[in-house]
């Protein structure tokens, strides 16, 4: 997990700072430290008047550019008159380019990600069509909502819906008075959905617990020396009953064998036209030792470039459309901070104790979307801040004075820091609750 993140934040910082350097580069500014990572140097060399280095904090990064107030907060050298190579004798709306420049990088980045992965992988999904032969599986909190196993959804907030993963999208989750249209025997019904629900749906405890496919199946692969090999399972076989209980989905199937964790197990199972039992025990953490062969068909749609261009592009800004429902609900109280915002231990659990690079990209195709998000919010020590004073100064033609952007600064960077304790310090404590 930690070589993944490092490695995910270490690219998306060196391009952002990256984009504010060779901004500022071509403005004919001085840069004269570029550092992916914090202090303390791990490594670092000279080329022209710049320093480019490694820290050994992979957390984030920086560029320094001679004559500007930023987070170093070093402003020895501005009692003196501006030289022209430094970034306070430069035009506003080059200044404000400089500020842009990382995130445009990190917008562009995201973007080419996501346009890669659907050119690469395309997508496959499970069709409601098919999802809605048999309807859904409805854990505790789609039951909270009134949902019930069984329901047939063919709808979000009046919109038809195509594929599974859209009934648990953040865009639906997110959406004002949301709600899903569902067939239950011969009545339409429309279930609302919760404000908090997405809330409730981060949180670790609650994994699985919402809705899931109600999956038909039929015995896959059985493991060598497994219980389920022992018992005598064989690839194909159907189980019918568990201990004597009907079972016709994966689900409950699931459901009844982990009530006898440690217990024999008798199982009805159809083979060739016959129903035969087998028996045996079940370990102790409930696995028999098979996989399941799903009796549910996936869709698999494969793009050419052309095609991934503005569905990739999509993908990107829906990211960023979401953080910005998500945020406006975080600030109006919908939604609780300590379960919604989510820092580097989070980040960390998102991507797995597994390599997997469709998911790391993934990840880190979102990350930079909203990594540019964030840096656009107009606080102080943020490039947001920097384009807020910088485009007042366009507009009014008047500068804010260097004392003044100090303040602002140091305010900046105490949010910031206090910001950053609260989300690190929400994050250890999920990881223990």
């Amino acid at each position: 997990m930690a070589a993944q993140i490092i490695l995910s934040l270490s690219i998306l910082v060196g391009l952002h700072e990256f984009g504010h350097l060779i901004a500022a580069k071509l403005f004919g500014m001085r840069v004269e430290k570029y550092s992916i990572g914090f202090p303390p140097k791990i490594f670092g060399f000279k080329a022209g008047e710049t320093e480019y280095s490694i820290g050994a904090i992979p957390l984030g990064g920086f560029v320094k550019i001679s004559g500007m107030v930023d987070e170093s907060l070093d402003t020895k050298s501005l009692s003196a008159e501006p030289q022209p190579w430094e970034f306070r004798a430069k035009p506003a709306w080059q200044r404000l380019i400089v500020m842009l420049g990382g995130i445009i990088v990190n917008v562009i980045t995201g973007i080419l990600i996501f346009i890669g992965l659907t050119y690469y992988y395309g997508e496959t999904f499970f069709p409601m069509s098919e999802i809605n032969k048999y309807g859904i599986k409805a854990n505790e909190l789609a039951e909270e909502i009134g949902l019930q196993t069984g329901d047939r959804i063919i709808g979000i907030s009046g919109q038809p819906v195509e594929r599974f993963e859209e009934l648990m999208a953040g865009t639906t989750l997110l959406g004002d008075k949301a709600y899903y249209t569902v067939v239950r025997g011969s009545d339409t019904l429309k279930i609302f959905i919760p404000d908090n629900l997405i809330e409730k749906l981060s949180d670790k405890r609650n994994i699985g617990k919402f809705i899931e496919p109600l999956r038909p199946f039929k015995v896959g692969e059985v493991m060598p020396g497994s219980a389920a090999a022992k018992m005598g399972l064989q690839p194909g076989d159907e189980i019918v009953a568990v201990n004597g209980m009907p079972v016709k989905f994966f689900n409950d199937f699931e459901q009844e064998k982990f009530k006898y964790k440690g217990q024999e197990i008798e199982l009805h199972v159809k083979r060739d036209g016959q129903v035969m039992a087998l028996r045996g025990t079940v370990p102790e953490d409930g696995i028999l030792g098979f996989r399941p062969e799903i009796l549910l068909n996936t869709a698999h749609y494969k793009y050419g470039l052309l095609e991934a261009v503005p569905i990739g592009t999509a993908k990107a800004f829906t990211t960023v459309w979401i953080n910005i429902k998500g945020l406006g609900k975080l600030v109006s109280g919908q939604i609780d901070p300590r379960k919604s915002l989510m820092g580097p231990i989070g980040i960390a659990r998102v991507f797995g104790g597994t390599w997997n690079w469709q998911r790391f990209w993934n990840i880190t195709g979102m990350l930079s979307m909203i990594l540019a998000f964030m840096n656009l919010l107009p606080i102080p020590a943020l490039d947001g801040g920097h384009v807020m004073f910088l485009s007042y100064e366009i507009i009014s033609g008047r500068a804010p004075g260097d004392r003044f952007l100090e303040t602002a600064q140091k305010v900046g960077m105490v949010f910031l820091l206090a910001l950053m304790i609260f989300i690190i310090g929400n994050d250890i404590f999920n990881l223990f609750n």
